[in-house]
């Protein structure tokens, strides 16, 4: 069928910005065709539900109708008139009943199911390809990345071999990934017309074949119309499959001969020499962009040349924009510090120079002999290609290393003083001071010549040697990454407090005051300011847990404490005004000769730094009830251990009248005279009680006077 455009299976491998454009139009023409096709499917369920509810009705109907029999009328239940009559009814709407079935089968089978087939396989398996393209065109971006940092100066066989690898793979993985999308691309054109006639012949044949009995003439002419769609459904078809056996075929005989082109590195010349009669030439090369005074980032684009014009185009713009006019230009390879295969492009007026990266040397030089040529202005010639190669000696000498700009002014930088001299002229990170700045200068927060701390430098390897001994002497095995096992991480679990944030720390500083609400702001340009001027972009990442008890600085990897700060030392807490992931605290911390002193942290977070200063806070908030709670209980032991002794010492003084009261009815006891004689010149004799008494008697006074 004419009028079906195709992607270009042929131009996967370069993956050029104007093949994306088209893939663009082909994924925006997909999804309008699954909106669509959504749609239509909707209307014809609703179609094919509705015809099986009439089955079913018409199915019941008959079903009564032949039951009518059965019914125990009060009036009129005897009509065999009325009896036969519906049962006539019955048998008609019975076999209209079986029509209906038979409708509602066809219809599920001629239309339902190309459609449902058509979304449900055809159009995931687009949605499938697209994903996996996708993620595969980020593998090769990410490796690509990798492969242009390698360091020249710190050159390692297996690393590069790796990142050779991982290109190899990744461009591999693309460009097979790609040319089975492209041809997916190309097949639904085809398809969506398939998918869009059969449903409709399938219902139309259904209802014909439904209606056939009442109307012949209409039949035949319905037979022949769809007839006509019927033959053009196969001949699409039969060209679909054709096409598809053409695209696969190329896809095949790419992936042989392109095979090698998926390794970033030189090829052998001897089977692909550089080719240095070129006037135009296009490919993606890095471009280093400034970003400060001293600093640069490498961004990759795709270039190519126009005329005399060198021209860039990012990989989701339509057209291309001018980077330098290559008329009279002049071009060399320069030897970078951070980058290989690097050249220079430099305007004819000298005002505008251009740092440019290939990806092989083959490809650089290719680069420094197009540019030399059109420089020369050989591409409006008759004889291009003849006249660039008399040409083909300066383009050569082009290729010589010659020391950058950047070397070449070493010696014109600024010394140390300088910079330092600069760094007042850094604006502030955060908001505008506040009025109290007026009178409390900057230099009460922070001193001038304060150092700065950018890493973390965890106390445990510090104090790993007194461990060892410690260890050593009490018979334990010491923990090589620094964990003690006393009770500190057995309070921290027990609070009920445990928050964890991703932050990366960005240095820290000791501070004149720590009540001051601007020493936060201020710790934090200082120090900002400090690793803009030293060039320092390396941030460790850490995890902190904010508990009841403390805050910990928590290695990701080992899980170990690098940090652990008292809660009770944390001042106070605050994050930036303008840029939110920004906070810091300000904690006192005891000095060396028992003096205190306030340090400043500052951290970044992924996420908002006021939440991590409200938990922060929180966290205070918890801490301080706590210990009002605890010293509430405490009090309440105290008062009710005084309860207690003052008991003991009422029931001792009851205890000790008691015995008073026994002991002066004893000695009263023991004071009567003594029992006369007998008449026969005989003694009585006392009972066992009365002896037992008088000993009691004695007992007891003795322990009276031993206690008076």
């Amino acid at each position: 069928m004419p009028g079906i455009e195709k992607l270009p299976i042929e131009e996967t491998l370069e993956d050029s910005p104007q093949t994306r454009s088209l893939l663009g139009v082909f994924e925006e023409d997909t999804a309008a065709i699954s909106n669509y096709c959504t749609q239509l499917y909707q209307a014809m369920q609703r179609i094919y539900d509705a015809q099986n509810e009439l089955s079913a009705a018409t199915h019941l109907t008959s079903r009564l109708l032949k039951e009518y029999d059965k019914q125990r009328f009060p009036l009129g239940g005897d009509d065999e008139v009325m009896s036969s009559t519906l049962q006539q009814f019955a048998k008609v709407i019975d076999e209209l009943s079986s029509c209906h079935a038979v409708l509602s089968t066809q219809l599920a089978d001629a239309m339902m199911f190309p459609i449902t087939q058509f979304k449900e396989r055809d159009l995931k398996e687009i949605l499938t390809l697209k994903e996996v393209f996708q993620i595969a065109s980020d593998d090769h971006d990410i490796a690509i990345n990798r492969y242009s940092r390698l360091s020249k100066k710190r050159d390692n066989d297996k690393v590069r071999a790796e990142v050779v690898e991982d290109v190899y793979t990744s461009r591999k993985k693309q460009h097979q990934t790609m040319m089975h999308y492209f041809c997916s691309l190309n097949t639904l054109q085809y398809k969506k017309k398939t998918a869009l006639l059969e449903p409709l012949l399938g219902y139309m044949q259904a209802q014909i074949s439904f209606f056939k009995l009442g109307s012949e003439n209409l039949t035949q002419q319905w037979e022949d119309f769809l007839g006509t769609i019927g033959t053009s459904v196969q001949n699409v078809r039969r060209e679909m499959e054709e096409e598809v056996g053409q695209m696969q075929q190329t896809i095949q005989q790419m992936e042989r001969s392109c095979d090698p082109l998926y390794v970033p590195c030189d090829p052998d010349p001897a089977h692909s020499p550089v080719c240095r009669s070129l006037t135009r030439k296009q490919g993606y090369l890095h471009i280093r962009n400034k970003t400060g005074l001293v600093s640069s980032s490498w961004e990759r684009q795709y270039f190519f040349t126009q005329g005399g014009n060198l021209m860039h185009q990012g990989r989701g713009e339509v057209a291309g924009g001018l980077v330098t006019d290559l008329d009279n230009s002049s071009v060399m390879a320069v030897d970078c510090d951070d980058r290989r295969f690097c050249f220079q492009v430099t305007s004819f007026d000298g005002k505008k120079v251009v740092t440019l990266q290939a990806e092989s040397r083959r490809d650089c030089e290719e680069w420094i002999a197009t540019i030399n040529n059109i420089s020369k202005r050989i591409y409006l010639s008759e004889n291009a290609e003849e006249l660039a190669a008399r040409v083909n000696q300066s383009a050569l000498e082009a290729v010589t290393p010659s020391p950058s700009f950047q070397q070449r002014h070493e010696s014109m930088r600024p010394s140390s003083k300088g910079r330092a001299g600069r760094a007042s002229s850094i604006s502030s990170v955060g908001s505008e001071p506040s009025p109290a700045l007026s009178v409390l200068s900057l230099d009460a927060l922070v001193a001038p010549e304060t150092p700065i701390q950018f890493d973390i430098i965890s106390p445990v390897s510090e104090e790993n040697s007194g461990q060892s001994k410690t260890a050593a002497q009490s018979g334990r095995r010491s923990n090589p990454f620094g964990e003690s096992g006393d009770s500190t991480s057995e309070d921290s679990e027990d609070s009920i407090l445990h928050q964890l944030f991703i932050v990366r720390f960005l240095g820290s500083m000791e501070v004149r005051t720590a009540e001051s609400v601007d020493v936060i702001s201020e710790t934090m340009r200082q120090i900002l300011a400090a690793r803009a001027i030293h060039n320092i972009f390396r941030m460790t990442e850490s995890h902190l847990l904010v508990t009841c008890d403390c805050l910990k600085l928590i290695d990701p990897q080992t899980q170990v404490t690098r940090l652990r700060f008292p809660l009770s030392s944390v001042v106070q807490c605050s994050s930036h005004q303008d840029n939110k992931r920004l906070f810091g605290f300000v904690l006192h911390s005891a000095g060396g000769r028992g003096d205190s002193r306030a340090v400043c942290y500052i951290f970044e977070s992924n996420n908002d730094g006021e939440k991590i200063c409200d938990s922060i806070g929180l966290a205070k908030q918890i801490a301080f009830h706590s210990e009002l709670d605890r010293q509430a209980v405490e009090k309440k032991k105290e008062q009710d251990k005084a309860k207690e002794k003052q008991q003991e010492e009422l029931s001792k003084q009851r205890q000790i009248e008691k015995d008073l009261e026994e002991q002066s009815r004893l000695i009263a006891a023991s004071s009567r005279p003594a029992n006369p004689p007998a008449a026969d010149g005989q003694f009585l004799v006392l009972s066992n009680s009365q002896s037992e008494d008088s000993d009691a008697g004695e007992e007891g006074k003795k322990r009276g006077e031993s206690e008076a």
